[in-house]
């Protein structure tokens, strides 16, 4: 078992940033890849951005490249969203969720947090 706790969101203006942090307790987080999804109201649950077990690769959605950068220190057990020129569109429920080998689906992923709030005022 893996256990997620996401943290870091918050209501922000646009243009601004944040930078959410998931950390992992249980098994050993270095061994899983890590992605991270968002969901506003009323829509379904998005990929934003995906890394790997050694953070060596790394992948996003069309709409966040060049804005969120994610990262992780697995000494820390910890994987970070860096989300800089953030948009009244970004604004959702944010998750972060680990699987062996990473996908851009969210079914694929085996553990999930409770989710951190993001709003984003224009």
């Amino acid at each position: 078992q893996v256990q997620l706790a996401e943290s870091g969101g918050g209501s922000v203006q646009a243009g601004d940033s944040l930078r959410l942090s998931c950390v992992a307790s249980g098994r050993t987080f270095r061994n899983y890849a890590v992605g991270w999804f968002r969901q506003a109201p009323g829509k379904e649950r998005e990929f934003v951005a995906g890394i790997s077990w050694s953070g060596s690769s790394t992948y996003y959605t069309d709409s966040v490249k060049g804005r969120f950068t994610i990262s992780r220190d697995n000494a820390k057990n910890t994987v970070y969203l860096q989300m800089n020129s953030l948009k009244p569109e970004d604004a959702a429920v944010y998750f972060c969720a680990a699987d062996q080998y990473g996908s851009r689906f969210s079914g694929k992923y085996d553990y999930w947090g409770q989710g951190t709030q993001v709003t984003v005022s224009s």
